[in-house]
């Protein structure tokens, strides 16, 4: 099984392909805005490196946010094409969950919180469990002060993990949290395909047309969405 993951909901974009035992190769660009440009040509070079071809991919797994919409679009678009032009299986999966399966092994409670830009944040609450994670809140959109105060009514120790750390970390060093470094700031490709096999093997896929973002704004995204046919050189959809 050779599963191709791709994760565009930050900032940060990463390809990786995988299979049921370990990551084959990967790509990532932290350089903000240039999803489009990064994306089609990390695929040939995780391909290459694999030595593999397209049509040896067993499915295709992506990002759906919560997170930045022109960053979704590509991603997702991307996976849509993929999917179909190969009659390939696809699983989408939250960025947020995938994110905090990286803090997997932390124990305690774990916040994930990503930059949503105009001064506000997506986050989620999340706990470990033996073999990863379960979130225990809902989907979250909101400002600083709304996120301190959720956090300050836990109760309990809470790990913050997440772009948005880094970017309100002044902001979130006043409330009694532990707060992550870059190193887990972001969801990764090679971490999503890895949770996404599992769902390949069971047949828990989904067909490329489900694919759609999980985007909280929710007039942003009906807007943005309808555009997403004319930019990649079609009609609407």
């Amino acid at each position: 099984m050779y599963v191709l993951a791709i994760e565009t909901s930050t900032s940060r974009s990463s390809v990786a392909i995988v299979d049921q035992d370990r990551v084959l190769a990967s790509a990532s660009l932290g350089i903000p805005r240039r999803h489009g440009e990064f994306v089609a040509p990390a695929i040939g070079f995780c391909l290459t490196q694999a030595e593999l071809s397209a049509e040896r991919l067993t499915g295709i797994a992506v990002g759906l946010g919560p997170g930045l919409f022109t960053g979704l679009r590509v991603g997702i678009a991307t996976a849509q094409s993929m999917a179909a032009s190969l009659q390939l299986p696809a699983v989408g999966m939250s960025s947020l969950d995938v994110l905090a399966f990286q803090a997997r092994y932390v124990p305690g409670l774990v916040a994930v919180v990503v930059d949503a830009r105009r001064g506000e944040l997506f986050w989620a609450l999340y706990r470990s469990l033996p073999g990863g994670v379960q979130r225990q809140s809902g989907l979250r959109l909101g400002r600083i002060d709304q996120l301190t105060a959720e956090l300050e009514s836990q109760g309990e120790d809470v790990l913050v993990i997440g772009d948005g750390s880094l970017v309100y970390r002044r902001e979130l060093q006043v409330v009694d949290v532990e707060l992550a470094g870059p190193d887990i700031a972001w969801p990764d490709a090679a971490v999503l395909g890895e949770l996404a096999v599992p769902r390949f093997i069971r047949e828990e896929t989904q067909r490329p047309t489900d694919l759609q973002p999980i985007y909280l704004r929710e007039p942003d995204a009906e807007l943005g969405w309808e555009e997403r046919g004319r930019l990649y050189g079609g009609g609407r959809t």
